[in-house]
């Protein structure tokens, strides 16, 4: 008897962990598996952070916390928002929460009912439309291709927007593209979102401090805005905690309380040592903290790197991220070449012919809602990349 749920049937497996997975198991068998498609920075969590952890324990901060985070991160979250973003919160609107996902789903079960829309513009993260699904919500993508630098433009937005509309999640700088608004495009979505005052805004922005040109803006810093935003963040990617897991949102009183409820019933407050050691994390000043600095400049150099590499690989079509660390390339070029039996039909099928030829790891388009492009982490040393930049090229050179 088949006792499992039409939810979960109708819940696609996450693309990127999948791949990870994948390689990691290749790996354990003794393949020399080179893995661009993990999220995640190479760089260890800063020592003033660790030690920030190791005295939690022993101070014996080792039991249940308050479900919505320990008051004094909560304090310290109010600190770095309107330090970092120029934005006025409370404590008690703040909700810190297993990583930044779980934020991003407390929230998006808090505001969508049954068969409202979700705008999500495309490419986007390969698990914004699974949390809508979840919460019987129904995702509506604004596509936006390489030629506009995978960005969504104010006239696509108000096409999009109907009675319907119930959320927008947007994510700047952006997973899968790198790509940043610019705080006049976001001046320009801005000013749409005012004229439809019954569409919240989930603002998903944990690549903020990872921005290599121009400047980070929230929608909470617009006039009109601020409560129709759910800001998510966390320490993930700028203070690599990945393992940490630990994220908040910020918004309404409203919208806190209701994330708060949903989380008292699912897990609870999270780590309670993450949460004590995020605390020293949201009171420094990544401008003014050298390991930090030094991660974002490590990865402007890789992303600098990987596309002069790049330009010797014929067919591989590329824009200029300004931040996170992904290349999303468009591949059609390879559409329709073989190697022997082997036929690319698509980028998935590209993902696994480099995952077999060239030993390679990447994330096909399809994930992220663009079939034309695949997805390059390069989240890993400059060695590493340079050593699969040229297995790629050989394994593309033999398909005809």
């Amino acid at each position: 008897m088949d006792f499992l749920s039409q939810r979960i049937k109708n819940m696609e497996e996450s693309a990127t962990l999948a791949m990870t997975r994948k390689s990691r198991e290749l790996k354990a068998k003794g393949l020399d598996i080179i893995n661009l498609s993990i999220g995640e920075p190479d760089f260890n969590t800063p020592e003033f952070i660790k030690e920030a952890a190791k005295k939690a324990i022993d101070e014996n901060y080792t039991h249940y916390p308050p479900v919505p985070g320990y008051p004094e991160l909560r304090e310290a979250i109010v600190v770095k928002l309107r330090r970092d973003n120029g934005l006025d919160y409370k404590p008690s609107q703040i909700v810190v929460s297993t990583g930044a996902k779980q934020a991003l789903a407390n929230c998006v079960l808090s505001v969508v009912n049954p068969g409202d829309e979700v705008l999500i513009p495309a490419p986007y993260w390969v698990s914004y439309a699974e949390i809508v699904k979840l919460a019987e919500g129904k995702p509506i993508f604004l596509y936006a291709g390489i030629e506009q630098d995978f960005k969504i433009t104010p006239r696509q937005l108000e096409e999009a927007i109907t009675p319907s509309t119930r959320l927008i999640m947007f994510n700047s700088p952006s997973n899968p593209t790198g790509s940043v608004y610019t705080p006049a495009e976001m001046e320009a979505l801005a000013q749409v979102l005012l004229k439809y005052p019954h569409v919240f805004i989930l603002s998903d922005e944990i690549y903020e401090y990872i921005i290599f040109e121009g400047k980070h803006t929230s929608f909470a810093s617009f006039d009109g805005l601020y409560d129709r935003v759910a800001v998510v963040n966390g320490v993930s990617k700028g203070y690599a905690m990945t393992g940490w897991r630990l994220g908040y949102l910020a918004g309404p009183q409203a919208i806190a309380d209701a994330c708060n409820k949903i989380q008292g019933q699912m897990t609870s407050g999270t780590c309670s040592i993450a949460q004590r050691a995020a605390i020293d994390a949201m009171l420094r000043n990544p401008a003014e903290t050298q390991e930090l600095q030094e991660m974002v400049k490590a990865f402007r150099t890789r992303r600098d790197l990987l596309l002069h590499l790049m330009q010797d690989i014929p067919g591989l079509k590329c824009n200029k991220p300004e931040g996170a660390f992904y290349l999303f390339p468009n591949v059609t070029y390879f559409y329709g070449k073989k190697n022997g039996d082997c036929l690319i039909q698509n980028g998935d099928d590209l993902c696994l012919y480099l995952l077999d030829r060239a030993q390679v790891a990447l994330v096909p388009g399809s994930a992220f809602g663009d079939p034309s492009c695949i997805r390059i982490s390069y989240a890993t040393s400059e060695e590493q990349l340079t050593e699969a930049m040229r297995r790629i090229k050989v394994a593309l050179s033999e398909l005809s």
